[in-house]
């Protein structure tokens, strides 16, 4: 099955899609934490 796989590694499309990764789960956090605040806020 290894001889199937391209040897070549196309980093560039790597790192686009590592970097959307990590802004995606960075936005997402941010997002959660400002969920919780909003919620706290109105249950107190």
């Amino acid at each position: 099955m290894s001889e199937e796989l391209n040897p070549v590694m196309d980093y560039d499309e790597h790192n686009k899609t590592y970097n959307m990764f990590v802004n995606l789960t960075k936005w997402g956090t941010i997002a959660m934490v400002l969920l919780l605040i909003v919620m706290a806020a109105t249950l107190l």
